[in-house]
């Protein structure tokens, strides 16, 4: 049997569209295939975001890429919303923060233990100035 790898999927895009604030780690309701996948790092955190329903937090459009039954098949994409599991005062902290109009981003899945575990942060959306800030100041730091 191989042993899964240590690999974090992160979702860099998250960090450049928001000031993030402190981040929380949470897990993941995923089905076999889909935890499948993550260990395989076939998982894409790009464009997805958390929502709240019922109480319960949920992350919204995250690609999982399921392998199909059949061999040669090739493999589907699933963006279906998936539950987050988190305490009851996390849970209700980051509901005030969506109250105030913060988002709720995913930074990172991780697969390094037995769990499949999910980085989330609440932040402020960046303007189209602090993006070319940030870009600026990365260009510096890298020739400068």
């Amino acid at each position: 049997m191989k042993k899964s790898s240590d690999k974090a999927i992160i979702n860099r895009r998250a960090s450049f569209d928001y000031e993030l604030s402190d981040d929380l780690i949470v897990g993941l309701e995923l089905t076999g295939g889909e935890t499948k996948a993550a260990r395989l790092g076939h998982v894409q955190l790009k464009g997805s975001y958390v929502t709240v329903r019922g109480g319960q937090l949920w992350l919204i459009n995250a690609s999982f890429s399921l392998a199909s039954g059949q061999k040669g098949a090739g493999r589907t994409v699933d963006t279906r919303a998936r539950r987050i599991l988190a305490h009851r005062k996390q849970i209700n902290r980051f509901i005030e923060d969506k109250k105030q109009g913060l988002t709720i981003v995913p930074r990172k899945l991780l697969n390094s233990g037995r769990y499949i575990k999910l980085v989330i942060a609440s932040g402020r959306g960046k303007k189209r100035y602090d993006k070319r800030q940030t870009i600026k100041k990365r260009d510096i730091e890298r020739h400068g």
